[in-house]
């Protein structure tokens, strides 16, 4: 049972690939314990399942932080190529809204804050801003990306280790059926 645990087929970011089991009574004599291979494979699944909800959080941040960069990005975008005063509106807080105009001055370099997270804001001149926007844009992404696949493979391992659990369970109740009318039969046979 461990060769089949022990696999080295795993996606490029290293998840194991779920074994599918061709014969259970093969697994089961191995290792003689149904109890044990059954836990493997309960064991395994649970991680999958685990690692599959970790992804689906980071695919939903991501999801969220995209359209943030890109609205953030367009702001910037507009800032520098300015050539008259913009008038805007912002939020001060949950529930003020105020109107602000941006004067257009060729000889200032404009200046923006963009929060870096943890309570952290730093100044950037907008064609820095522009430049770091567009980086973490992609690396978002890219992120997502990778966070889409790794989501799909594990689903698709799930599935496979449910068929294996499910395989197991019915072979365990099988055997205990099997079991039950031997015994049946023997306890005829002494009457």
């Amino acid at each position: 049972m461990d060769t089949l645990f022990n696999s080295t087929k795993t996606n490029s970011r290293g998840i194991p690939e779920a074994p599918f089991v061709e014969n259970v009574n093969d697994i089961i004599k191995e290792v003689n314990d149904f109890e044990l291979v059954f836990n493997k494979f309960q064991e395994r699944l649970s991680k999958y399942k685990f690692m599959q909800e970790s992804k689906q959080n980071t695919i939903k941040q991501l999801k969220t932080r995209i359209p943030d960069i890109e609205n953030t990005l367009k702001i910037c975008k507009t800032l520098e190529n300015r050539d008259k005063p913009v008038e805007t509106h912002y939020q001060l807080n949950d529930t003020l809204f105020t109107k602000a105009v941006i004067e257009s001055n060729e000889n200032e370099d404009l200046k923006v804050g963009l929060w870096l997270g943890a309570d952290v804001m730093l100044e950037y001149p907008v064609a820095e801003a522009i430049e770091l926007l567009t980086n973490k844009l992609k690396d978002a992404k890219d992120s997502l990306e990778i966070a889409e696949e790794d989501a799909e493979f594990l689903r698709e391992n799930i599935t496979t280790m449910e068929v294996n659990c499910a395989r197991l369970y019915n072979w365990d109740v099988e055997k205990r059926q099997e079991l039950k009318k031997a015994q049946e039969g023997t306890e005829k046979l002494k009457i």
